[in-house]
Parts: structure tokens; sequence; C-alpha cells
């Protein structure tokens, strides 16, 4: 899985969302301008010591990623959309692309994509969640629906055993 920040404005969800991808092993890519140099103490104190372990690209902008990648298979998250996160089928080389805090993936992007715009269902007077938190929830939900593919989905205590 691949995430995609839209020009993200806020080192700690950056370094939340980077964190979150090392867990999933999930490519992170940055498109320009940030809101911020990466290395910022706080993208750091965020991902804390995983930042050195992501897999993370730049670009100067979406075009500039577009030709990079091709045919790729782009979800875009906005409050705009029509359809639920849930209602459709991620494949596991697709990417989940988020806007800046502060204003969303620009609307000229969103109406030439309809077909792939989703959003996360909540109430009419929120205007959005916490771009980690939103990440998160699609994110997760790609995973599910692939098996959780590679992850390890069962732990282990440290000092005791479960009970029978």
């Amino acid at each position: 899985m691949h995430i995609i920040l839209h020009q993200p404005e806020i080192p700690a969800n950056t370094g939340n969302i980077g964190r979150t991808c090392v867990a999933t092993g999930t490519s992170l890519h940055l498109i320009e301008p940030l809101g911020f140099r990466l290395n910022e103490k706080e993208i750091r104190r965020a991902g804390m010591d995983y930042w050195e372990k992501l897999d993370v690209s730049r670009y100067v902008n979406f075009d500039d990623f577009k030709v990079k990648h091709l045919g790729a298979k782009i979800w875009m998250a906005t409050t705009k959309a029509k359809r639920s996160y849930t209602d459709v089928s991620f494949g596991l080389d697709d990417f989940l692309m988020f806007g800046k805090e502060s204003a969303g993936i620009p609307e000229e992007l969103l109406v030439d994509n309809e077909e792939c715009c989703i959003r996360i269902p909540m109430l009419p007077e929120i205007r959005s969640l916490n771009l980690s938190n939103s990440v998160a929830i699609v994110l997760y939900e790609a995973l599910r629906q692939n098996g959780f593919s590679q992850l390890q989905t069962e732990g282990m205590l440290h000092r005791l055993k479960w009970r029978v």
C-alpha cells in the first residue's frame, strides 16, 4: 500500500503517519510544498525512532508524482466525496491520497477523479477528522480487505501466558 500526503502542513501529523506506514509496510509519498522541514524535531518526535525505517519519497507537485507513477490507482480521501471508504475494494498496490490539514485535496483534482473519491462518514457539523487518524482509518480498512498481508495478527504477553 501507499499513502500520499498532498501538501501536509503539520509535522506531528506527518510523523504519526510515518510511524503508521512503518508499522504496516506502507510507503509514504509527500507532495510539496510541505508546511515544515523534514528535519524538524516535531516530525522526529511523532515518528519516534521509526523515521529511519520509513520508505518516503518527495515530489515537486502532483504532476511530478503522476509522471513517476503512471497508471497508479489513487483513492482520494475527502469530506466532499459521495461514497464511503468501506464501499470500495482496495488493492495491495493502491495509493491512498489525503490533502493538507487546512483545505484537503484541491477541488481541481477531485472533479477530475470523482470515481476515486472516498469519505469517512461523520456528523455533518464536523468539518473533518485529524489527518493522521483519517490515514489510519482508511489504511487499516484497505489492509483488512487484503487479509492484513504480511502483518503480524497475533501478539504475545511479555511476562505471563494467556489463560486457556
